[in-house]
């Protein structure tokens, strides 16, 4: 199922993160950032389902979810920084359907509302959330990778990096866009990280890493990540691709 999902999160950054993972799942994303903003959205285009943040300025996400309750029946996935019982209980009665305390786990995030979507739309097709560039499969959910139908074991980083390519093949990231991504997941990483976990991808997923034909350089640009239909990639001038950064 390809829904339509709104996401309302005050923190800019959290809210695009939760906005590039649920657009991989297959669904149509609109963020908004504080409670009103809410409010007027879903009354003008009301989505399949509502991700919502407690703590917003203007309407904060409890009144948001009691108001919205009072008009329909729109499922609603309830996140906040408190995490004691009485705040559970409090967003459940207000009648949201889940419910979510910070920090988590965007992966876990997609799954509950896949969840909600297949309960709350019953008759939808599954969504199939693997993403697959030639023999390469990247799992978002179980966080599995394979090549060829063989398990590749990844460290948490080289994941993220993988996910983030396998998601748009063939396309150049910059070393920057890498690690703006992955700064979401590790706060102490450098700049030589995006280079180490390259190379070692390519120890994992490529025929022969020293000439990596999957997860390619392209000189002076960034990397990209390609079925390896094409052969080798040979850079610039005919030289033998490296583990360096452009």
């Amino acid at each position: 199922m390809c829904a339509y999902v709104l996401v309302a999160e005050d923190n800019v950054k959290q809210a695009e993160l939760v906005r590039r993972y649920l657009e991989r799942e297959g669904h149509s994303v609109v963020t908004v950032h504080d409670g009103r903003e809410a409010l007027d959205t879903v009354r003008r285009t009301p989505p399949d389902l509502l991700v919502l943040d407690v703590m917003m300025p203007k309407v904060d996400g409890l009144d948001v979810c009691r108001i919205l309750r009072a008009e329909s029946d729109l499922p609603v996935l309830m996140l906040t920084a408190r995490s004691t019982e009485d705040d559970l209980l409090l967003g459940l009665d207000l009648g949201a359907d889940d419910y979510m305390t910070k920090p988590y786990s965007p992966r876990e995030l997609t799954a509950r509302v896949r969840t909600l979507l297949r309960r709350t739309h019953p008759t939808a097709p599954k969504i199939d959330p693997m993403l697959r560039v030639g023999p390469l499969a990247v799992d978002p959910v179980r966080h599995e990778i394979s090549v060829d139908g063989r398990r590749i074991e990844c460290t948490p980083g080289e994941f993220q990096v993988l996910e983030l390519m396998a998601a748009e093949p063939g396309r150049v990231f910059t070393r920057t866009q890498i690690l703006a991504h992955l700064h979401g997941f590790d706060r102490y990483i450098t700049s030589r990280t995006v280079d180490v976990h390259v190379m070692n991808l390519r120890r994992k997923i490529e025929p022969e890493p020293r000439r990596p034909v999957r997860l390619v350089t392209v000189y002076g640009v960034g990397y990209k990540l390609t079925d390896g239909s094409h052969g080798a990639e040979n850079g610039v001038n005919g030289r033998r691709d490296t583990h360096d950064a452009p």
